[in-house]
């Protein structure tokens, strides 16, 4: 393969970082003379490695320095079944990679995977959509940024952002300090996030101008939110009914996304249901709102929370395998069950 001049320095990446990670990667040898790209290995290897290399080439020649971690998750989407399928439909790894969101001081804001690219999607287009997936997908993170772009964009005229103040084992009651600094904690990742997107200086200005709104969950009962993009974090901490009372505060113009993740729910009381839990059932077929769901694969922190993620699958999986064959029902006689008991 011949590597065009201007895309050959940001193929290779970083002291030849990312070149070396795709020889790690890739069943096919690796080798490069100039501009010049040799694969070799059985026929197979080569066409993979071949079609890795082709989206990280027009991924460079859109101008984007191609990384180490582009180089793996290309890798991973295009061995991943159906990619020839999803090629179609524009979800190829150069396109996932290359759709820019947010840029602010030279650093831009991109899905990663391509769950997450068809999770910005149906931001897009649909007026209610739910993210759910565990710690570290950018459930919360892309949804702020396409939160800041509808801003910029003068699609909406403010910005909601809210989370119920629930954690686990403590009660606001218990907490010194203010009523707002019980709360502030909570809040503050949301503060976080708009930090990374706006300058830091205008943040209280446009929250003073209500431009931008944090708030606990409770502040929004009663009030129809109009021309807004509203943000509802943590939401497997809702009950089934502030689930309701949030989402009918939907007004005209708006747009609302759901984020939580159904394994971390930390109610009050075993008994209490997560309004997460339920709300997909509850709006089944419901038009115009969207379930994007994102899983271990799409973590885009320390690939090491990825291993996490599904050790504590796989743990709580082997919890409820006991817990199934001691409620199954018994069998045999009622004068042999007896008699066992005895």
């Amino acid at each position: 393969m011949t590597v065009p001049d201007a895309a050959l320095l940001a193929l290779l990446g970083s002291r030849d970082e990312s070149l070396r990670t795709a020889e790690d990667m890739l069943e096919a040898d690796v080798h490069v003379r100039g501009n010049e790209l040799t694969l070799s290995g059985t026929p197979a290897d080569v066409a993979f490695a071949e079609r890795v290399f082709a989206e990280l080439i027009t991924l460079a020649e859109r101008g984007q320095q191609v990384s180490s971690d582009a180089v793996r998750r290309t890798v991973e989407m295009l061995a991943d079944g159906g990619a020839d399928d999803r090629a179609r439909l524009g979800e190829s790894p150069a396109e996932v990679l290359s759709l820019d969101i947010l840029s602010r001081r030279g650093k831009t804001i991109r899905p990663k995977t391509l769950n997450q690219k068809r999770y910005v999607d149906a931001i897009d287009h649909h007026t209610i959509v739910f993210g759910i997936g565990p710690a570290g997908t950018g459930k919360t993170y892309l949804a702020m940024a396409k939160a800041v772009q509808a801003l910029q964009t003068k699609q909406v005229n403010r910005i909601i952002l809210t989370r119920p103040a629930v954690e686990a084992g403590e009660r606001l009651g218990y907490l010194p300090g203010t009523l707002f600094e019980k709360i502030d904690p909570y809040l503050r990742p949301l503060y976080d996030a708009l930090h990374d997107m706006i300058d830091p200086e205008s943040i209280p200005k446009l929250m003073a101008a209500g431009t931008i709104e944090v708030a606990p969950l409770a502040y929004m009962r009663g009030r129809t939110l109009n021309d807004a993009f509203i943000i509802l974090d943590e939401a497997q901490n809702t009950t089934p009914e502030q689930m309701k009372m949030f989402l009918t505060r939907l007004g005209f113009g708006s747009k609302i996304v759901v984020t939580g993740d159904v394994t971390q729910v930390d109610l009050p009381g075993g008994g209490t249901r997560s309004g997460l839990h339920v709300v997909r059932d509850i709006l089944d077929g419901v038009d115009d709102v969207n379930f994007s769901v994102l899983t271990s694969t799409d973590v885009v922190r320390h690939r090491l929370v990825a291993d996490i993620v599904d050790a504590y699958s796989r743990w709580d999986e082997s919890m409820e395998r006991p817990n199934l064959r001691s409620a199954a029902p018994r069998t045999g006689p009622p004068q042999d069950r007896r008699s066992r008991r005895r």
